[in-house]
């Protein structure tokens, strides 16, 4: 599982950190980075739920 965030959209609200804050974190110039991160059921559940949250929907889940 991988995402993408689309730099355009990208607002930097942090709703996708406080879902799954080991694969989403934001720098102090509030770009948004991504790490990647063994997705075990229950993370790659909430990296939906973060995909999911995302207000400007900047994110998504590509295979």
């Amino acid at each position: 599982m991988a995402v993408e965030v689309n730099r355009d959209l990208c607002e930097a609200n942090g709703l996708c950190v406080a879902a799954a804050p080991e694969v989403f974190e934001l720098e102090n110039d509030e770009e948004l980075i991504i790490r990647e991160a063994p997705a075990d059921a229950e993370l790659a559940a909430r990296i939906k739920v973060a995909v999911a949250s995302c207000p400007r929907l900047a994110l998504r889940v590509t295979d």
